[in-house]
C-alpha cells in the first residue's frame, strides 16, 4: 500500500494491542502499514477486517456467542433464505443480515440463534411463528423430521467423533470443526499433489494458518497438534483413514528399503474436488500453499516446519498449537490484499 502523503510504499507491521469492545479490554495482533517518512500508521479495508475479526472472535468465545458461519449453516441446515429465518426467530431482517455478515448479536438473539441449531427446538419455533407461510412450514418441518433422523446415522455420529465435536476457540481458528471442509481440503491436496502423509499433514497446517492470518478464522476449525515430525491435524490417522474408507481418496503403500512403510495419496477414481464449500479467501490459501511447496519433499517439509514458531513452542509437551501462532508464519506470505 502507497503512502496517502508520500506516495511511496510503505511497510506493513503488526504488535500486540488492547482493544476495548463493549466496555471489554481485549489483546488483538493488530496489523497496520507504516509510513516511514510521516511516521503516521494506515490500514485499509482488508487490515481493519483482520484486526476487527480478532476482538470480535475472543468476545464470541468469552461469552459464547454463535459465529457468522454457524449462524448461515443453520439456516442453510433448514434450507431457508435470510428473511424466512428472521420471521422464525422474531428478529428484523437488517439485524439477521448483519449478524451472517459479521456484527455480534447480542446476548439474547445469539442463544436464540445457537438454541435453533436443535432440530427439536427449532421444530417448536416454527410450529409458533404466526407469520410464517403455511406452505414454507410444511416443507420445513418435513425436512427437520429428516435432520432427527439423519442425525441419529452412525456416519454423522462417527464424523462428530473424529473431531471431538470442538466448539471455535483459539485452537480451531475460531471455527467450528468442518469435517466436510475438512474432507475436502484433502482431497484438494492430494488432486494436486499426490502428497505422502506428513506432507499432507504439513499442506493442511499451512493452509488453515495461512487463512487465518490473513482473516482471522481457520479454514477447517480443525486443530493442530506439535508432534516430533511437525504440526499435524488432531486425530489425522483416524480422519484420514475414515476419508480412506469412504472412497474421497486412495491410499497407496510403499515399503521403503530400511524397511519403514510409506503412505502416499491418490484421487480416487472420478471423485473431484468441490470448490463449492470454500470462499475466495480460503481457495487461495490452498491454492498458494500449493504453489509454495509443490516441489518440496517430506524431509523439505518437516525441516520447513521445524523453524515455525507455531512448532517449537509446542513440541515439547506435544500441545495443541493456538492459531494465533499464524501471524508468525515465516514459509508462506501472507498477501493481504481483497480477493
Amino acid at each position: 500500500m502507497k503512502s496517502p502523503i508520500t506516495g511511496k510504499e510503505m511497510e506493513l507491521r503488526k504488535e500486540e494491542r488492547e482493544i476495548e469492545f463493549r466496555k471489554e479490554p481485549f489483546k488483538v495482533v493488530f496489523h497496520y502499514y507504516y509510513c516511514k517518512d510521516s511516521k503516521e500508521q494506515f490500514t485499509d479495508t482488508v487490515l481493519d477486517e483482520l484486526n476487527m475479526n480478532q476482538l470480535y472472535n475472543q468476545y464470541r468465545k468469552k461469552h459464547n456467542l454463535p459465529f457468522p458461519e454457524e449462524i448461515i449453516a443453520i439456516r442453510e441446515k433448514y434450507d431457508l433464505p435470510a428473511n424466512k429465518m428472521s420471521e422464525v426467530l422474531g428478529f428484523g431482517i437488517n439485524s439477521y443480515r448483519n449478524y451472517e455478515a459479521g456484527e455480534v448479536p447480542s446476548a439474547s438473539n445469539g442463544k436464540l440463534i445457537q438454541l435453533a441449531a436443535d432440530p427439536m427446538y427449532f421444530k417448536k419455533l416454527l410450529e409458533l411463528c404466526e407469520d410464517c407461510d403455511e406452505k414454507v412450514k410444511t416443507k420445513t418441518l418435513k425436512l427437520i423430521e429428516d435432520l432427527i433422523e439423519k442425525s441419529k446415522s452412525d456416519d454423522f455420529a462417527f464424523e462428530e467423533h473424529l473431531l471431538d465435536g470442538k466448539l471455535p476457540d483459539e485452537y480451531t481458528g475460531y471455527r467450528k470443526s468442518n469435517f466436510n471442509k475438512f474432507k475436502e481440503m484433502v482431497v484438494y491436496f492430494t488432486e494436486q499433489l499426490q502428497p505422502w502423509k506428513t506432507q499432507l499433514n504439513k499442506l493442511l497446517f499451512y493452509a488453515d494458518f495461512l487463512n487465518y492470518s490473513r482473516t482471522g478464522y481457520s479454514i477447517s476449525g480443525v486443530p493442530y497438534r506439535a508432534i516430533d515430525m511437525g504440526p499435524v491435524p488432531n486425530n489425522f490417522n483416524s480422519l484420514f483413514e475414515y476419508i480412506s474408507e469412504k472412497d474421497h481418496v486412495d491410499v497407496w503403500f510403499t515399503e521403503f528399503p530400511n524397511g519403514a512403510i510409506g503412505e502416499q495419496f491418490k484421487p480416487h477414481g472420478k471423485r473431484k474436488f468441490d470448490a463449492g464449500l470454500f470462499d475466495l479467501h480460503e481457495l487461495k490459501a490452498m491454492k498458494d500453499v500449493v504453489v509454495n511447496f509443490k516441489n518440496k519433499s517430506t524431509k523439505d517439509l518437516i525441516e520447513i516446519s521445524h523453524k515455525e514458531k507455531a512448532w517449537l513452542e509446542n513440541e515439547k509437551k506435544k500441545e495443541l498449537i493456538s492459531y494465533r501462532y499464524a501471524f508468525d508464519l515465516i514459509h508462506v506470505h501472507l498477501k493481504l490484499k481483497k480477493v
